[in-house]
């Protein structure tokens, strides 16, 4: 079987555009990425949907046609069916710490923790915290017009009110 137009194109979409191991997107490489069999041909994977994963070309070439041999041979990690958090924390610096043995082995493996991969998790993160800042700001502008609004209308009332205890007074002091 061969890999139609169609099945690309859905692995990619699956892939949200972005390598399904470290994350780096299409945009970030200025292309798009490569498609890759988790259990490669060349150890009986098959075209179907779920052995094709969507990823750059590093992390392709690291991974060459890795699949284990035997039971003793240690497993990749497969994101196609387990969440990166399963098998890795990512650390304050930007690198990735495992968390069982096949996110070691698939550190190592796929040398995850490669300069410019660092450098992308902290970029993405500065821009991510950002983004949230940016958010929150919005929120408070939204809420500060609100209360300005408010103060307004209580301003208002309040001249009303001075207003009318003004009238008063003057109809009691004609008295």
């Amino acid at each position: 079987m061969s890999i139609t137009k169609e099945i690309r194109e859905s692995v990619r979409q699956r892939a949200a555009c972005a390598c399904e191991f470290c994350g780096v997107s299409e945009t970030d490489t200025g292309g798009e990425l490569t498609l890759d069999h988790y259990q490669p041909q060349t150890k009986g994977g098959t075209d179907d949907l779920e052995n094709l994963l969507y990823c750059c070309n590093r992390c392709n070439l690291y991974k060459h046609d890795y699949f284990p041999a035997s039971p003793t041979e240690p497993m990749l990690w497969n994101p196609r069916t387990e969440p990166a958090s399963a098998h890795f924390l990512e650390l304050e610096d930007g690198s990735l710490s495992p968390l069982t043995h096949m996110g070691a082995f698939t550190l190592q493996r796929l040398r995850l923790n490669r300069p410019p991969l660092v450098a992308h998790r902290l970029f993405k993160r500065k821009n991510k915290e950002e983004a949230h800042l940016l958010n929150r700001y919005r929120e408070l502008l939204v809420l500060l017009e609100q209360v300005n609004s408010q103060l307004g209308a209580v301003t208002e009332e309040q001249h009303s009110l001075l207003e009318e205890q003004q009238r008063l007074l003057r109809l009691l002091l004609r008295r």
